[in-house]
C-alpha cells in the first residue's frame, strides 16, 4: 500500500465512528455540503472528506465533484452532498380501517414508487400483510433496485418487546395480533433483504416529519393526527420518539373532552377518538357517509367544497373546539416546542387556525405564557414515510455492517 493510500486510509479509521452521523445529517437534509459535514461532525476537512468518500463508494450519497460557490460568497467553495437517487431502498407497508399501500423509500424520505392496495381489509392479519408484502416484492422487481430492510406501519398501539397490535380498533383483526413476526416472515418469504420492522402508524408519522417535514428542528415535538378512523398521538424528544415502557405511551386518542359525549370504543364516552375523526365531523355536518371512498377523503371533500355551507360550519367550530380542549392538556402534562397536525386535523387547522390556538392558550397553563406553535404536517404518506425510517435506522446506526461491507 502507497502512502497515499495509507494516509487515506488512516483518516477513514479515524472518522469510521462518524459514517454514520454523516449519513444521517445528509439524510435529514442537515449537511448539504462537505463544509457543513465537516462542521456538523467536529472533524478536520480530511476525515470529513474521507466519510463523505466511503459513503458514495457504498452507493449511499453523491458528492459533488465540481463544487462551485454561491454567487457573492467568499472563500473556497464546498462540494456539495446529496443521497444517492440511484441507491438502495426499502420496503415501506402501511395498513389502516380502509385497505393498504406499499412503497420503495429511498434515503432523505424520498419515496420511489408506490402501489395502493385493497379498499377492505380482510380479519386475518396474516393474509392482508401477506398481500400488502406482494405488493412491494412487485414494486422491487419492477424497480431493480437494492432492498436493504422493510417497515410496517400499523394502526394500533404496537407493544414492545413482543411486536403485538394491542388495540386494532378500526380492523377486524384480534387484540394481541402478532403483526411483526407475521410481517417479518412474509418479508422472508417474499425474498426481501434486510430486517423488518413494526410500529404504530402515527408514531412513524412524528418520526418522519421531525427528522423531514415540519417537526425539524424541534427538541420536544407532539404529534397529533386523525387518519381514516380514529385519533392518535406521538411525542418525540430530543430526536426520539417517546413509546413509554411498554410501546404504548401517547394513547391521546381516548383523553375525554366531552364527558357526555359519544360512546367509544375503549369504553368511556366523549374521547377524541370519536369526537375529532372524520366520521364525527361528516355526523355533525349531518352528512350520511358512503361506501364509495374512504371516510378521511369524504370529510376532506366536504370541507373543501362546502365550508360555508352551515352544517359544515357547524361541524368545524364543534370539531376544533373538542380538539382544542384535547392539546390544551397535553399541553399542559408535556409542554411541548411545537405541536404538528396530520389528517383530516391539518384541514381543521386550516380552516380556522386563529380559533383552534384561541381554545389551546385559553385552556392551557403553557399556552398563556407564550403559545405553542401549532403547524400542520407537511409530507404525503409521512407514516409511510416514517415506517421506512424504521427499516434505514439500522444503515443510519453503521453503514458498513448493514450494507455487509467493509471499508474500501
Amino acid at each position: 500500500m502507497n502512502g497515499k493510500a495509507t494516509t487515506t486510509r488512516t483518516r477513514l479509521d479515524r472518522g469510521r465512528s462518524a459514517l454514520g452521523p454523516a449519513l444521517e445529517l445528509v439524510h435529514t437534509g442537515r449537511a448539504p455540503t462537505r463544509a457543513v459535514l465537516t462542521a456538523e461532525l467536529g472533524v478536520t476537512r480530511a476525515t470529513a472528506g474521507a466519510v463523505a468518500a466511503e459513503l458514495e463508494a457504498l452507493g449511499l450519497i453523491r458528492v459533488d465533484s465540481n463544487p462551485g460557490a454561491a454567487a457573492g460568497s467568499q472563500g473556497r467553495p464546498s462540494h456539495r452532498l446529496a443521497v444517492d437517487e440511484k441507491g438502495p431502498v426499502v420496503l415501506a407497508a402501511q395498513v389502516h380501517a380502509d385497505g393498504f399501500r406499499a412503497a420503495l423509500v429511498g434515503l432523505g424520505g424520498t419515496i420511489v414508487a408506490t402501489a395502493p392496495g385493497c379498499v377492505t381489509v380482510s380479519a386475518d392479519p396474516a393474509q392482508v400483510l401477506g398481500a400488502v408484502v406482494d405488493a412491494g416484492a412487485a414494486l422491487l422487481r419492477e424497480s431493480g433496485r437494492r432492498c436493504v430492510g422493510a417497515g410496517l406501519a400499523a394502526p394500533s398501539a404496537v407493544a414492545e418487546p413482543e411486536g403485538t397490535a394491542l388495540n386494532p380498533l378500526h380492523l377486524a383483526w384480534p387484540a394481541g395480533a402478532p403483526v411483526r413476526e407475521i410481517f417479518a416472515e412474509r418479508v422472508r418469504a417474499a425474498g426481501i433483504e434486510g430486517p423488518a420492522f413494526t410500529g404504530n402508524d402515527v408514531n412513524l408519522a412524528a418520526l418522519a416529519e421531525h427528522r423531514h417535514g415540519a417537526g425539524r428542528g424541534a427538541r420536544d415535538l407532539l404529534c397529533v393526527a386523525t387518519g381514516h378512523r380514529g385519533v392518535g398521538g406521538a411525542l418525540v424528544l430530543d430526536g426520539r420518539l417517546h413509546t413509554g415502557s411498554a410501546g404504548l405511551a401517547l394513547e391521546v386518542g381516548h383523553l375525554t373532552v366531552n364527558p357526555e359525549g359519544r360512546p367509544c370504543h375503549c369504553g368511556s364516552r366523549g374521547c377524541l377518538d370519536v369526537e375529532t375523526d372524520p366520521l364525527a365531523f361528516l355526523t355533525v355536518a349531518g352528512r350520511d357517509p358512503g361506501p364509495e371512498v374512504s371516510l378521511l377523503q369524504q370529510a376532506r371533500d366536504l370541507l373543501r367544497t362546502s365550508r360555508d355551507d352551515p352544517g359544515v360550519r357547524v361541524a368545524v367550530g364543534e370539531l376544533i373546539d373538542r380538539l382544542g380542549l384535547g392539546l390544551a392538556g397535553l399541553v399542559n402534562i408535556l409542554n411541548p416546542d411545537r405541536i404538528i397536525l396530520g389528517g383530516l386535523h391539518r384541514e381543521l387547522l386550516d380552516a380556522d387556525p386563529e380559533r383552534l390556538r384561541a381554545v389551546v392558550a385559553d385552556r392551557s397553563l403553557w399556552g398563556r405564557s407564550g403559545g405553542v406553535p401549532i403547524l400542520p404536517c407537511t409530507l404525503d404518506h409521512n407514516s409511510l414515510v416514517g415506517a421506512a425510517e424504521l427499516a434505514w435506522q439500522p444503515v443510519l446506526d453503521d453503514p458498513l455492517a448493514a450494507l455487509g461491507r467493509e471499508p474500501v
